[in-house]
């Protein structure tokens, strides 16, 4: 196919798209399903398994595990996420490969001719390619992240064979409401009547539960249904009426990475009739799983630790991996946040760890200015212990000028503040 001489390549493509519809964010289905019932007439359901994976936080964890142990089992897994770190195709992937530009502008181009006069948001129009590139490979199985919330997101077009719900945290607000409650409610809204509906929280809203069981759905929660337990060396996870299995701890870290793994484990386990999986595969996809910018570390002096928490549940997760890391000097933060979020939250559990504070504004139009940042402090933190700069390039930089023999850079509070550090440190 000829591509478009008005989108000749990727960027330009992507540049168009932010401008086809004036609202960032537009929840609801009409308009996907409108371009899709044009792409595939009659295709309610794709002929493979799908998993959708929705949640606060974790969601891209247990994707990247959900990948890791089909691909150890010999299985063609694609999968579709968001957002991405450096490069759109990171998105989309195929065999734990990036599609391709040219296989990704074709698409978007199938997408332009199918959608008419729709106005497609740009995360509308980025899941209708990706959903369109895995009908065309057909994989064996298919894992897709929710992008906001669950029940009006693009990715819930597709009904799934099988539904995660990860964690229920506040975040979103202004479109998911602003109690546990109503924010639970929009992330059942994945869940299909008459099939697996897997909760991965022991405490999680009881709304989400019992919007489950209100539809019908399989309900399996984990510290109910499942059980994931410490064990001498690695853990144990056990299902209701079930053995107990042995596993490694996963490549990620943190304790709680345990209970996204005991999810992911139930998960191929609901699927075993579709997809067999052996336990050997499920041990090697733990041990192998990779995802940037997830407590992720670069050990040298000074050590980087990049992670993109950025609400406070995912702030204490991150505390939680602090406080046990062997951070032999001072610990220096680099900062940048988005304006919609909840910075008390985030800074909380963060403040009594570090040692001094370097903020920043990143290179999007979401990012919070650095003096409203600097101002959500207060006097929590001594005037000497922190700085506010011009971009996230110059906050890295005053980092990396304080530290000394044994001392830590931990960059967090967005994927943009993230994606910043490993842009200037070369990292990737």
């Amino acid at each position: 196919m000829t591509l478009s001489p008005r989108h000749p390549d990727l960027a330009s493509w992507l540049r168009w798209q932010e401008t086809l519809n004036p609202s960032t964010i537009d929840l609801g289905l009409d308009r996907v399903r409108e371009v899709w019932s044009r792409l595939y007439p009659g295709v309610d359901r794709l002929p493979f398994p799908v998993i959708t994976v929705g949640g606060t936080n974790g969601k891209g964890s247990c994707v990247a595990m959900l990948e890791a142990i089909y691909q150890a089992g010999g299985y063609r897994a694609a999968c579709y996420t968001s957002p991405h770190l450096l490069r759109y195709t990171e998105r989309i992937r195929m065999d734990g490969a990036e599609v391709g530009e040219a296989a990704l502008c074709a698409a978007f181009e199938r997408v332009d001719q199918a959608r008419g006069e729709t106005r497609l948001t740009f995360f509308e129009f980025g899941t209708l390619a990706a959903l369109d590139i895995f009908v065309r490979a057909g994989p064996d199985v298919t894992i897709l992240e929710v992008g906001l919330g669950g029940r009006l997101d693009a990715v819930n077009l597709i009904d799934p064979d099988l539904a995660v719900v990860t964690t229920i945290a506040r975040d979103h607000m202004a479109w998911l409401g602003d109690t546990l409650d109503a924010i639970a409610i929009e992330k059942a809204g994945i869940f299909r009547g008459g099939r697996p509906a897997l909760i991965g929280s022991r405490d999680a809203p009881k709304a989400l539960r019992q919007r489950a069981l209100d539809i019908g759905a399989q309900v399996f929660q984990l510290g109910f249904e499942y059980q994931a337990r410490p064990a001498l060396e690695g853990w144990r996870w056990q299902a209701a009426g079930s053995s107990p299995l042995a596993m490694p701890l996963p490549a990620l870290r943190g304790g709680f990475q345990r209970d996204n793994a005991a999810t992911v484990l139930m998960a191929a386990a609901l699927l075993q009739d579709l997809l067999p999986l052996p336990v050997n595969a499920l041990r090697q996809g733990l041990q192998r799983v990779r995802l940037a910018g997830r407590f992720q570390v670069f050990p040298g002096e000074p050590t980087l630790i990049l992670d993109v928490a950025h609400n406070g549940q995912a702030a204490e997760s991150l505390a939680s991996n602090l406080s046990v890391y062997p951070c032999r000097g001072r610990r220096h933060a680099v900062l940048g946040v988005l304006r919609d979020k909840e910075i008390g939250a985030i800074l909380e559990p963060l403040l009594p760890l570090m040692d001094t504070w370097d903020l920043g504004q990143a290179k999007d139009a979401r990012a919070l200015p650095v003096a409203e940042l600097r101002a959500a402090f207060g006097s929590r933190v001594a005037s000497d212990a922190i700085a506010v700069h011009r971009d996230l390039a110059a906050a890295l930089a005053a980092a990396h000028g304080r530290c000394g023999v044994g001392d830590c850079v931990v960059v967090l509070g967005s994927f943009t503040t993230v994606e910043a550090a490993i842009r200037r440190l070369r990292l990737a």
